[in-house]
């Protein structure tokens, strides 16, 4: 990536300067408003603290969940500010709004080393206005709290694939720098598409097959192994003429799935089983049946122990694997071994000496839920769209605009 770094800029020196850096805390919460996984906000600090150390006064952008435009008091910053005050040991400012009088205050009052987090730059519309004008508006107000020697460190390697005020237009405005984590995952990714050692494995699950066509059709055809699970290999289950019951089906993708299927049916691994429930609940009754025997009005949550097995027999003896997608509702205990189960084996291939990659998202979430080593994994990213995006080929705004 021919852009420069955080590290190029602690070099030209932040001391009394301004630095807006664009960060990723979109973390979950529950629904008491407690952080669930804070791995988000955790990846962000080693950027931040980098900054505070030389002396820059730092105001940080981001987002949580998605509000529409205005402020909704459930989509608050103010969790996130705790938790990152106690990461990075320092007072952290939540502002009261985005860009307006509290924020332009706060930030005027700001000493060298200080942290001022503003509020969830999507309370502002024109942080996802399709008005490149309107979007321009915002960047504008937000470059104007860092002052006419400030900088932009592009962080969130999560919002990447978006063009959006924070992320994409405050870089046509200031001298801008990618983070150590946007840096790190660049290199990852790009190691996945351009140097991958064989044999290479792609293991991909979650709901549905439309989300993951893109990344299906780039990776296929350089892979040794594509393991299919999670929700989304109901549709391919369906396409081979099987009857998956209740269990979620895009139906609209079958025939896409039968082309798969023909073109790289050397490669992809569909279940042999399945754990099939009465009802989507985590106390539902449930019983493991062969994938060509799921009954009717009975649904699949997880893929089965054959299955398991078989997949882990391939994962275990990979170079290179990436990860992106539950195998089944980990959420619930009794429909989380297949994820644990794939997520072990790729653990094992990890300390066999594979490079290994968790695409974020919900894969992310469930090696922490399930308590699993997270330096178990070569690297676990924290974005799984951007991540997908970049492999699928796709130009990332934000990171296009940091080669400027």
């Amino acid at each position: 990536m021919a852009v420069e770094t955080l590290q190029d800029l602690l070099n030209e020196g932040v001391e009394g300067r301004g630095v807006l850096v664009r960060s990723d805390l979109n973390v979950p919460l529950d629904e008491n408003g407690e952080i669930t996984d804070p791995g988000r906000i955790i990846a962000s600090v080693p950027t931040l603290r980098a900054l505070v150390e030389a002396g820059a006064k730092v105001v940080v952008t981001a987002h949580l969940g998605r509000p529409k435009g205005e402020p909704d008091p459930k989509f608050s910053l103010a969790p996130v500010a705790v938790k990152l005050a106690e990461l990075l040991g320092r007072n952290v400012q939540l502002a009261g709004d985005v860009v307006g009088y509290d924020a332009l205050s706060r930030s005027e009052g700001l000493t060298d080393g200080d942290v001022l987090l503003l509020e969830n730059v999507r309370f502002d519309a024109r942080e996802t206005s399709k008005d490149d004008a309107e979007r321009a508006k915002l960047a504008a107000a937000l470059v104007e709290l860092v002052g006419d020697d400030g900088a932009f460190v592009s962080d969130g390697f999560g919002v990447v694939h978006r063009k959006q005020a924070s992320v994409y237009d405050v870089a046509k405005l200031l001298p801008h720098y990618a983070g150590t984590l946007v840096a790190a995952e660049v290199e990852v990714l790009a190691k996945l598409t351009e140097s991958s050692e064989r044999p290479y494995a792609v293991v991909l699950g979650g709901s549905k097959v439309s989300d993951k066509l893109a990344v299906i059709e780039a990776l296929a055809p350089k892979v040794d192994t594509l393991v299919i699970g999670g929700g989304m290999c109901f549709t391919f289950l369906a396409a081979q003429g099987l009857s998956v019951g209740a269990s979620l089906l895009q139906e609209e993708m079958i025939e896409t799935c039968k082309g798969l299927l023909e073109r790289y049916g050397d490669v992809i691994h569909l279940p042999r089983d399945i754990v099939v429930a009465n009802k989507f609940a985590a106390d539902a009754d449930s019983k493991v049946v062969p994938a060509n025997e799921i009954p009717d009005g009975w649904l699949g949550l997880d893929i089965g122990p054959e299955s398991v097995d078989r997949f882990a027999a391939l994962l275990t003896e990979a170079k290179t694997v990436f990860w992106n997608g539950p195998m089944g509702v980990f959420e619930f205990e009794n429909f989380a071994a297949g994820t644990r189960g794939v997520a072990e084996a790729i653990v094992t291939a990890t300390g066999k000496g594979a490079f290994t990659v968790v695409g974020g998202g919900d894969s992310a979430a469930a090696v922490r839920a399930l308590g699993l080593p997270e330096d178990g994994f070569s690297h676990i990213s924290t974005g799984g769209g951007a991540s997908l995006e970049y492999l699928e080929g796709k130009e990332l705004p934000g990171i296009a605009v940091l080669e400027d």
